[in-house]
């Protein structure tokens, strides 16, 4: 039952994400958040999965009179910014891969029939498997250093699992000039390294890891276009993100700093 307006100033912000930055909140067991267009599906989406013995998603409950929709809370530890070192080590992001790898398998037998989703962040080169798009640390539960759940399917879209796994990349290898590495709370680590770790905990064969780094520019060139198409046009509220994730500036950045790191990632995938 959703709860009475007595009961609303129980609501406690929960920290972490951008784009429903203080718009999300615990209520009790439950966690209430902005609903969109695509929210019905990613309903019937998570539904699917658990259905198919996955529990590593948000079991919704529906929509509340306020338009709002209602999960169940998961309960575990979510890392936000700056990161804490638990978060950033090896082991951790292991587990994330190994949680992605998993959940792939379990949608990967969910009918997209029907089911529509935001193109924002979608693989450009398409795909028929749903896929997260954006599993960096804040959207990931952890118990006791280990993944245990992926959170907020906002961006959620059908692609191509090594274009989801090439987004964990970018978020959180991260494939990021250092300027913005520092920004985040990265602590100094050997990137390639940490990319290695991703295929090989996610279970990657040799055509995977071929593909592996064409997908991490495909991700690359999605999100730097998804950004352009919503700076400048007037959206104040884009335009506050951007600029307090590094600017249109941390594009070029990234760009040139991928430009001179890629032969050392792909040589660590080899």
């Amino acid at each position: 039952m959703p709860p009475s307006s007595d009961d609303a100033v129980a609501e406690e912000p929960l920290d972490g994400g951008l784009t429903n930055a203080g718009a999300v909140v615990r209520d009790g067991s439950d966690v209430l958040r902005p609903a969109g267009a695509q929210t019905d599906s990613i309903h019937r989406m998570l539904r699917a999965v658990r259905a198919r013995g996955f529990d590593g998603v948000p079991q919704p409950i529906g929509l509340d009179p306020d338009g709002r929709q209602r999960l169940r809370f998961i309960e575990g530890d979510v890392a936000v910014v700056p990161y804490p070192e638990w978060s950033q080590s090896d082991s951790a992001l292991a587990s994330i891969a190994r949680l992605l790898r998993t959940f792939h398998d379990a949608v990967a037998e969910v009918d997209p029939a029907g089911l529509s989703f935001r193109d924002a962040l979608a693989d450009p080169l398409g795909g028929d498997t749903i896929c997260h798009n954006d599993v960096e640390l804040s959207n990931v539960v952890f118990r006791d250093g280990v993944a245990v759940a992926l959170i907020d399917f906002e961006f959620a879209a059908l692609g191509r699992p090594v274009y989801d796994l090439a987004q964990l990349a970018r978020l959180c290898v991260p494939i990021e000039h250092e300027v913005d590495q520092q920004r985040m709370g990265w602590l100094p680590a050997d990137r390639p390294a940490r990319l290695r770790v991703i295929a090989d905990a996610y279970g990657l064969d040799g055509a995977g890891r071929a593909a592996f780094l064409g997908a991490v520019d495909d991700a690359l060139g999605q999100v730097e276009a998804a950004a352009g198409r919503r700076f400048g046009i007037g959206d104040e509220r884009a335009d506050a993100l951007i600029a307090q994730t590094g600017g249109v500036e941390k594009y070029d950045r990234r760009r040139r700093w991928w430009s001179r790191h890629r032969e050392a990632f792909a040589a660590a995938l080899a």
